[in-house]
């Protein structure tokens, strides 16, 4: 994305500070900043935003910080259940009554039919409306030869026969409806729950529900039923659909905004010894050394901006005068070695020294210092204190 903005002008430097990134989760908790002070939420108070999106729902824990600033508690967690799955549920309902390989032609060949049925008919007049009190809800008719008149040739053997029957107009009823919601909300409950019970040594004082899908009726009910007993606010900000475009606006006037966040891999770089007999006989190298993973920071670890993790390192043989340092992460909270099939390589070092007449007394401090979006890997000469390499690498994969 800079090297776009770069390209396209918008930056004199590659590395210009006038571009500043942020996630989609932590703008979304700085957006629900704007909405703490009317709900009294006072510094060391937790709250979490579920973020619930077209495709993805996705959750993370914050605390509010004295200063009006913002410290994440827990990792942050998503899933694949947004608004456009209930969309998909009625699709599978619709399938049950026509055939799904009707739906499947229709779908091929006269896309904006199967849209124009799921916007103007299931989302206008159903999913934004619905509720979930019985009472409230009136079975709607549905007349597929209005809203998609290709989809008839397609239907054949029973179902036409059934259809031909109706006249082609099917009766959505409550239940049918609420057996589409249930599967897609049941999904974000247990990702609400599961959040919940890793956070627990931290009171949750408050849920903000933000995205698109957050302005679904029957989504804020459902939660606020399964919630109400263990969290105290359950609420939906304003404009909750532009949530992340005014959380973004809100880091880039004040990057400072933000106090710490929670690492969501564990970074480290492979380190060579030689190999003894304690070693595994299957890790040792045809030249008889011994790689391993030397972890600088843990996955789940609360780093504060501008953080550092670091490590003195010697060079393995006297006259050694280029070393490497080949930085790994990866999903696990404890690894061993860099070959390991979760470990992915996020980048190389290369020093060249120019001491080696100190044999293998020569310390070189690795650091990783975790900064706002980027991470700042530095190579040093331990005695002198000379830089050898600075880089910096990405935070969130």
């Amino acid at each position: 994305m800079r090297g776009c903005a770069y390209k396209a002008g918008l930056l004199t430097s590659l590395n210009s500070q006038q571009l500043e990134f942020t996630t989609e989760p932590e703008a979304a908790a700085l957006h629900c900043l704007s909405v703490i002070k009317e709900h009294n939420l006072k510094p060391s108070d937790s709250f979490m935003v579920v973020d619930c999106g077209g495709g993805t729902v996705d959750l993370t824990s914050r605390k509010l910080l004295p200063g009006n600033k913002l410290s994440e508690i827990t990792e942050r967690v998503g899933d694949l259940c947004g608004s456009t799955f209930v969309d998909k549920e009625f699709l599978q309902w619709l399938g049950r009554k026509v055939g799904f390989k009707a739906l499947e032609k229709l779908k091929l060949n006269h896309y904006g039919q199967m849209q124009h049925l799921v916007q103007r008919f299931f989302c206008t007049r159903i999913k934004f409306k619905f509720n979930g009190d019985s009472t409230e809800y009136k079975t709607l008719k549905l007349n597929l030869q209005q809203y998609c008149p290709d989809l008839q040739q397609y239907v054949t053997d029973e179902p036409e026969k059934q259809m031909e029957k109706a006249g082609w107009v099917l009766k959505v009823d409550f239940d049918s409806v609420k057996e589409m919601f249930d599967p897609v909300i049941n999904r974000i409950i247990k990702l609400i729950g599961d959040q919940l019970d890793y956070s627990s040594e931290e009171k949750c004082s408050a849920m903000f529900l933000v995205g698109g899908f957050s302005e679904s009726p029957y989504l804020l009910r459902r939660v606020k039923e399964t919630f109400k007993h263990q969290v105290p606010i359950i609420a939906v900000p304003a404009l909750p659909i532009a949530a992340i475009v005014r959380g973004a606006i809100t880091y880039g006037l004040n990057i400072n905004i933000v106090h710490d966040r929670t690492l969501k891999w564990t970074y480290g770089i492979e380190v060579c010894r030689p190999w003894t007999p304690d070693d595994d006989i299957k890790k040792k190298t045809a030249d008889g050394m011994f790689l391993y993973f030397h972890e600088l920071a843990k996955r789940g670890k609360n780093v504060e901006v501008d953080q550092k993790f670091c490590g003195d390192f010697y060079p393995i043989r006297p006259n050694q005068d280029v070393i490497y340092f080949n930085v790994y992460y990866t999903p696990e909270y404890d690894a061993k070695y860099c070959s390991d099939p979760a470990m992915k390589l996020l980048g190389k070092i290369m020093v060249k020294t120019d001491d080696t007449h100190l044999g293998l007394n020569r310390p070189i401090e690795f650091s990783l210092t975790f900064g706002k979006m980027e991470i700042k890997a530095i190579a040093k000469n331990k005695r002198t204190g000379r830089i050898y390499r600075k880089t910096t690498f990405e935070l969130d994969h």
